[in-house]
């Protein structure tokens, strides 16, 4: 009894400003140990700061539920082995290439903060792509070039990426998720999701890593072709990207089909 009062009196103690810095740096999952000790002193400033350490315990809590039931197709297919999630990236941009990622990920997959890739911070999805690269099962990918987006068009070009990502996979998938589509020349079952970057956590993890891949490649031609913004605009028709068109023409990486209404295209 003695030992306990005398150990909850020395974390009374203790400065606001270290207990501050001990609930900020520790990890989420210390946080009940820590509330458990501080939660008697009844200090304002102490008491802020369990608040403001419970309300991020809360968060962390709700993102593990929301990630469960990002997982709600990956348990309807659970009979299946090898679980591939497929999306694409850059079907709208007026330059560069369509990329798409497959993305197999562990039954007992644990990573959270995965959905559609347009909806998380480009920090995050950095963040997120060297956690899925680090523990996915395998990982795919594909491209197709502006040049064969004119020559088949943009639809049958992403079928084309997809089918290579698909490819590319170390592992042979059981069975594939797909962001809305079907692909065609593809034996593997499929079962297309409607907003699937945002439903399976298998998708939202290709989702990610197509968009970070096809985002490294825009800042690289940026550099390249600087006049155009790649790197901000990552080849979407932003109006300084439109301006620079009607200005300096198309560069090679730009889509012939998609910008005839902004200058000049000589086929």
């Amino acid at each position: 009894m003695t030992g306990t009062l005398c150990g909850s009196r020395k974390k009374m103690a203790e400065k606001i400003s270290i207990i501050r810095e001990k609930l900020q740096a520790a990890a989420v999952t210390e946080l009940p140990v820590l509330l458990s000790a501080y939660e008697p002193d009844e200090r304002a400033g102490v008491q802020a700061e369990i608040a403001r350490a419970k309300k991020r315990l809360l968060a962390y809590e709700k993102e593990i539920e929301r990630t469960e039931a990002l997982k709600r197709y990956e348990r309807e297919y659970a009979a299946y082995a090898h679980i591939c999630g497929i999306d694409e990236v850059g079907r709208g941009p007026l330059a560069g290439p369509v990329v798409a990622g497959a993305v197999i990920l562990p039954k007992d997959c644990d990573i959270l903060y995965i959905n559609d890739s347009k909806k998380l911070s480009e920090k995050k999805r950095e963040e997120l792509y060297d956690v899925i690269m680090e523990k996915a099962v395998a990982v795919g990918l594909g491209y197709s070039t502006p040049e064969r987006i004119d020559e088949i068009n943009i639809l049958q070009a992403t079928y084309e990426a997809m089918r290579e990502a698909v490819g590319k996979l170390s592992v042979t998938p059981d069975i594939l998720l797909n962001d809305a589509v079907t692909i065609p020349q593809v034996s593997i079952h499929q079962v297309p999701i409607i907003k699937g970057d945002a439903k399976s956590i298998s998708i939202g993890a290709a989702s990610i890593v197509a968009k970070v891949t096809r985002d490294r490649l825009m800042v690289q031609y940026d550099e390249v072709y600087p006049m155009y913004g790649f790197a901000s605009n990552k080849g979407y028709g932003a109006q300084s990207h439109i301006d620079a068109l009607k200005t300096y023409g198309p560069c090679p990486i730009h889509r012939k089909s998609f910008i005839k209404n902004f200058c000049e295209v000589q086929d």
